[in-house]
């Protein structure tokens, strides 16, 4: 079997620099989200409000405990049929569809925000209570306390967990070719498909992901080794 990688890399290549733009929007779009999902359910899940600590658990442990895939398609293909039916109820004749990115971004932001949110609220709980004591001492109000005083700390300590994860959220961007988003996989697995360069092609994919997430792994070691010194 003779390979031709020149080949490949030439007509494969500039449809992956496309898919890279993709991936980069999907990925920042998502862990923005997420991050902001995360923060909202951690403070959640230290309310002194005992039903909404046990709806927000149950609510992470039903997202933690199906796959991302199922939650790609399940946004992508039923909630636009679960609105429609919503809206029919009230006598609207609605034809509500989501765009695959954009179902790739809430399923992201859903999913890693779910486990972020442990993270967050493990960090939050480390932090001594004497910072606490000492910003009531001050005459700040409990909410005061905990977004100056607990929070800024905590997600520092956060950092480089936050670094994984995003290098896992890159990775998993190609499970987004299952409902149809451009990304990497996608514009792979159609140019092998026309050319049978199939080993070419699957080989060049995945060094793109190497070149993609090896620095970015590099630099979350790197930050960690820092931030331990502080």
């Amino acid at each position: 079997m003779e390979f031709n990688f020149a080949r490949a890399f030439e007509k494969l290549g500039p449809s992956l620099l496309n898919g890279i733009g993709t991936v980069v929007y999907v990925t920042i779009l998502g862990f923005l989200f997420a991050f902001i999902f995360a923060m909202i359910l951690a403070v959640g899940t230290l309310s002194k409000n005992k039903l909404l600590v046990r709806i927000l658990g149950v609510f992470i442990e039903i997202i933690r405990g199906t796959p991302l895939l199922v939650q790609f398609f399940y946004i992508y293909y039923v909630v636009p049929l679960l609105l429609n039916a919503i809206a029919g109820l009230f006598g609207l004749n609605t034809n509500i569809q989501l765009e695959a990115i954009t179902c790739g971004a809430m399923g992201f932001a859903i999913n890693y925000g779910c486990y972020m949110t442990e993270v967050i609220r493990s960090a939050i709980v480390s932090i001594d209570l004497g910072q606490r004591e000492a910003g009531l001492a001050l005459g700040f109000t409990e909410k005061q306390v905990l977004f100056r005083f607990i929070i800024p700390p905590a997600l520092r300590n956060s950092i480089p967990v936050f670094g994984n994860y995003l290098v896992m959220m890159i990775k998993d961007t190609s499970l987004l070719s299952m409902i149809t988003v451009q990304e990497l996989l996608l514009r792979t697995k159609t140019f092998a498909s026309q050319t049978f360069l199939t080993v070419e092609a699957y080989t060049i994919l995945a060094l793109v992901y190497l070149v993609i997430s090896l620095p970015l792994s590099q630099l979350c070691k790197i930050l960690e080794r820092k931030l331990r010194k502080v």
